[in-house]
């Protein structure tokens, strides 16, 4: 493991969801019980330096397992934009539990941060769940770049535009069903810690979203406005990522203050 530029080189790894898609990942072994699984957003791959540089910064609190959800980067499939991206994050929980991790703690971005709600809603086997910059909501278009966002999901030329412009790869039919959003699922969660951060400056989604998934939510739980934060893992700074990482070890160790025994 090198470090060029203080952005750390995991190793690489492949992992399988569920569903036999292969899923692209890379790790950064920690010295203790905690692992960090990180969920980039649309179109962002955890290879590019805004994730690299999240996961060198975590890195201080715990290993680090971040991976492509399907359709993104190198990994296989198609995005289903929030739906079976459940099966991916939980390879990559699977995959650090597999590597001797006692406590797991997923944090994702905008997309993985609506995933990273629903995988803990769904599947439980987690310890923490940071949720940075998510949608509360399906559909929401109320911002001119959600309604660019829709363009590129819902038609065949943004399709295109995207898997040629950011490799991005779409499934190109829609929900049936419709899967639980964020907001919908969020209470499901608890007893396991959640933290909803948002900025005040997400062009992409307002504080609302932050505020409805922390409405919806269990305890315990807690909800980080952000002054001046804009949109996921490319704005946020590196004190903001540190906040996140000694909050998720602190409780990861409340959650279970058994696990290094």
């Amino acid at each position: 493991m090198t470090d060029h530029g203080g952005v750390v080189t995991p190793e690489p790894l492949t992992l399988q969801a569920a569903d036999g898609v292969r899923i692209d990942a890379g790790h950064l072994g920690g010295d203790g019980d905690l692992c960090f699984v990180l969920a980039h957003g649309f179109t962002c791959s955890w290879r590019q330096p805004a994730l690299r540089r999240i996961g060198a910064v975590l890195h201080r609190h715990g290993g680090v397992l971040a991976l492509d959800l399907r359709g993104h980067g190198r990994s296989g499939g198609r995005s289903t934009v929030g739906d079976l991206e459940v099966l991916d994050v939980q390879a990559a929980v699977a995959a650090a539990r597999a590597r001797g991790y006692r406590r797991v703690a997923v944090a994702g971005f905008s997309l993985g941060g609506a995933v990273a709600i629903r995988h803990a809603a769904l599947h439980g086997a987690v310890d923490a769940v940071v949720s940075v910059s998510a949608p509360a909501r399906w559909y929401y278009r109320d911002t001119v770049p959600m309604r660019r966002v829709h363009w590129v999901i819902e038609r065949p030329l943004g399709r295109l535009a995207v898997r040629l412009a950011r490799g991005t790869r779409i499934a190109a039919k829609g929900w049936d069903p419709v899967p639980e959003a964020p907001h919908e699922v969020a209470a499901r969660i608890a007893p396991v810690p959640l933290l909803i951060v948002h900025g005040d400056a997400d062009a992409f989604f307002p504080t609302e979203h932050g505020r409805q998934l922390y409405d919806a939510a269990g305890d315990p739980k807690e909800l980080w406005i952000e002054p001046g934060f804009g949109h996921a893992e490319v704005a946020a700074t590196p004190d903001l990522i540190h906040r996140i990482g000694a909050w998720a070890a602190a409780s990861a160790i409340a959650m279970r203050p058994d696990a290094a025994l």
